[in-house]
């Protein structure tokens, strides 16, 4: 892992998949070979699906936040107890927490990591030894108000912390295949396509209006959640310019896109 160049960390979307694929060796020597290639962040601001509260809030910054074991269903039912072990002891992030208040007005809470930190981070960096923050989804925000926030929030990349989304391209747990290796839904696969065409094309207004124009949308998202991390990390990026890239892409389960995405170099 390189240090930040002029303090710049291209901040960065992943598509977590299911909770179970912490524990899923293949997944993690693809995050792990992506977390070297990233320059080594002061610290990582993480937005996560599993979190939406009534105002923008930020997590834990204690020296060790409790992790939330919130892994019902994806297969995680079945390995539960060896989930129940899973440990990740990076530290809270408390000089992060400060430069985020300076940015925006943020609640304060003692709130642990949910899997959408986790779960990642521990392929990605599995020393626990850089500093973590959570920051919440605000409940009923349209993708442009999260974009807005990403802006807000964005010269923390410069600063040399890393802005991660953490969620899905898409995510329809109601039509989920058991078999994690099932072949991607058509409306999983035309979305994440759609997606990653526009990001390449830096469409960014026409991905705002993904409810409207996507390809079969609400089959691949029935609900925003996994997808609104992306606005943030999308707004944050674009105070700079920056070319697009996809170091890792696939499906499970049928209809979890694994695509994640990096803002630059």
């Amino acid at each position: 892992m390189s240090s930040p160049r002029g303090g710049h960390v291209p901040p960065v979307f992943v598509s977590h998949g299911a909770p179970s694929s912490a524990l899923d060796a293949p997944s993690a020597a693809e995050l792990a070979a992506w977390g070297r290639e990233l320059p080594r962040p002061r610290g990582v601001l993480v937005v996560s699906a599993h979190w939406q509260a009534p105002v923008l809030s930020r997590g834990s910054t204690a020296s060790r936040p409790k992790l939330l074991r919130d892994f019902d269903g994806y297969g995680a039912a079945a390995r539960a107890a060896e989930l129940e072990h899973v440990a990740y002891s990076a530290p809270g992030a408390s000089e992060l927490a400060y430069e985020l208040g300076g940015l925006v007005p943020v609640e304060r809470t003692e709130r642990g990591w949910d899997h959408g930190v986790w779960s990642p981070l521990l392929r990605m960096f599995p020393d626990a030894d850089i500093p973590v923050l959570q920051l919440s989804l605000v409940e009923g925000a349209t993708p442009r108000r999260l974009f807005g926030i990403g802006r807000k929030i964005g010269a923390l990349a410069a600063r040399g912390y890393l802005i991660v989304g953490s969620g899905g391209v898409t995510h329809n747990a109601l039509e989920l295949d058991p078999r994690k290796d099932a072949p991607p839904s058509e409306a999983a696969r035309a979305f994440d396509a759609w997606v990653a065409n526009l990001l390449a094309d830096a469409a960014l207004e026409e991905l705002l209006a993904w409810r409207a124009q996507g390809p079969d949308a609400r089959r691949a998202n029935p609900t925003s959640e996994h997808l609104d991390p992306l606005f943030v990390v999308a707004g944050a990026a674009s105070l700079y310019d920056h070319a697009v890239g996809f170091p890792i892409r696939g499906f499970e389960h049928g209809t979890l896109s694994r695509r994640c995405v990096q803002f630059g170099r």
